[in-house]
């Protein structure tokens, strides 16, 4: 990803609205299964991770990352925007198609 795909994506994460949040439980599979049909769905999602410090949110992003196949495109405090391209991504849901 070069740097000017980094800078789109994040101003048009910037306008997205955290659609999981990882709190005190961490990453139960729930939060996985609805991390992936978000990513699915989405591609550009923002995850509102709210446990522990930073190290530990560093941990929480890292394992979403490892278990979707995500990649990380931005972390700013307890905001993650987070980028899996969909191969065939639906124009009314995806994030990166719609803006």
């Amino acid at each position: 990803m070069t740097k000017r795909d980094e800078k789109q994506l994040r101003a048009i994460g910037h306008k997205l609205k955290p659609v999981v949040m990882v709190a005190g439980k961490g990453l139960t599979d729930g939060v996985m299964a609805e991390i992936e049909r978000a990513l699915t769905d989405h591609e550009l999602i923002k995850v509102k991770v709210a446990v522990g410090g930073k190290a530990d949110r560093e941990q929480v992003a890292d394992d979403i990352c490892a278990r979707t196949g995500a990649e990380l495109v931005q972390s700013t405090g307890g905001m993650l925007l987070l980028l899996r391209r969909a191969p065939q991504p639906d124009p009314r849901l995806s994030n990166l198609l719609r803006f």
